[in-house]
């Protein structure tokens, strides 16, 4: 007799994923001890050892809840009880821009980096599901953060890998319970102070009911569409970014805003993005708005002198060129509006 429907589901999703890495390879599972990370860390514990891949897991103390170190405690003790070592537990200090929300995945992230850097793991496994790229896309709708927004989750990106993105989380549960393990809910998860717990308890609801049971599954294809698109635009603003000479002659000389004029708005607005990033711009920061502000220094240009970009980055014209710089001056206000020169007509 075969495992579990759902135990199965999930180990197929796991055996697609580790497909293509090296017998011997360390893999990480990253385990909040929750329904979606503890069923993926019990088929990465079945399915490892038979692709002759080793596999470890991570726990990441947040401190942001009192007992949070003793429950990375017993997680860690859990993902050992599996089979998967080494079974690490990882304390983060949740500070700094982004909110509680955005801090804590910025800790966490550096947290996985650097496990996996100490013990030399090929991936870190994240046990998102199909449930959490359809409320992905949604909070990317709310924001209007364009295609690559939308596009959610990939199945990999650098190192980390996320089997469960056509798994719904019902299915994770069920896989825990089949398989004896106990989940722990994380409170956080169905607070209201949070964005994405409002989309998860309250907002999904009222659109899977409106719009019918498929509606999680359309979001996620949906995702997957747009993904092909971004990633499509993305090597093509790469290409024009080789073109101007790459980031050395951004910081150098400027781009010839005739060249950035000539492109395909979407293909503009890509080039002018990571023109930000190159120069200083923190991607996180960065908005649509900030993006079309530096735009408006090509396309809609009538004497705007420069443009502020967070980080202290400053987008100017000057004799046909655009030239990006870090400002010596105090940090801007994320939105800030754009100078304009007193002169009419403004100078290149």
């Amino acid at each position: 007799m075969g495992p579990h429907p759902a135990v199965a589901a999930v180990r197929l999703a796991v055996r697609a994923s580790l497909d293509g890495l090296e017998p011997g390879d360390l893999v990480l599972v990253a385990c909040s001890g929750g329904a979606d990370s503890l069923a993926l860390a019990d088929a990465v514990a079945f399915e490892a050892p038979r692709a002759a891949i080793m596999a470890g897991g991570i726990t990441v103390d947040h401190g942001l809840q009192p007992g949070s170190a003793a429950r990375a405690e017993q997680v860690t003790q859990l993902m050992t009880s599996l089979g998967l070592s080494p079974s690490l537990s990882a304390a983060v200090t949740v500070a700094g821009p982004g909110g509680p929300e955005g801090s804590a995945r910025a800790a966490r992230y550096k947290a996985l980096d650097q496990a996996a850097d100490a013990t030399g793991a090929v991936a870190i496994l994240l046990g998102h599901t199909l449930d959490d790229q359809a409320e992905t896309v949604l909070l990317g709708l709310a924001r209007g953060s364009g295609a690559r927004s939308l596009a959610g989750m990939a199945a990999r990106t650098g190192r980390y890998l996320r089997p469960l993105l056509r798994v719904r989380r019902e299915q994770t549960r069920a896989a825990c319970a089949a398989a004896g393990l106990e989940p722990w809910d994380d409170p956080h998860n169905r607070d209201p102070a949070f964005t994405r717990a409002r989309v998860r308890w309250q907002l999904m609801p009222v659109v899977t009911e409106v719009l019918g049971p498929g509606t999680a599954e359309a979001l996620a294809r949906t995702a997957d569409l747009l993904r092909a698109d971004a990633d499509t635009l993305d090597g093509m603003a790469a290409a024009e970014i080789a073109g101007l000479g790459g980031a050395d002659a951004l910081a150098e000389r400027g781009w010839p805003v005739a060249d950035l004029a000539a492109l395909p708005a979407a293909v503009r607005h890509r080039v002018l993005r990571q023109a930000a990033i190159s120069a200083g711009s923190p991607p996180g920061a960065l908005s649509h708005r900030h993006v079309a502000t530096l735009d408006e220094l090509i396309t809609d240009w009538h004497g705007q002198r420069w443009a502020d970009l967070p980080g202290a980055v400053r987008g100017e014209r000057r004799y046909g060129r655009l030239l990006l710089t870090r400002n010596s001056g105090p940090e801007v206000a994320p939105l800030a509006a754009t100078a304009r020169s007193e002169e009419p007509g403004g100078r290149e």
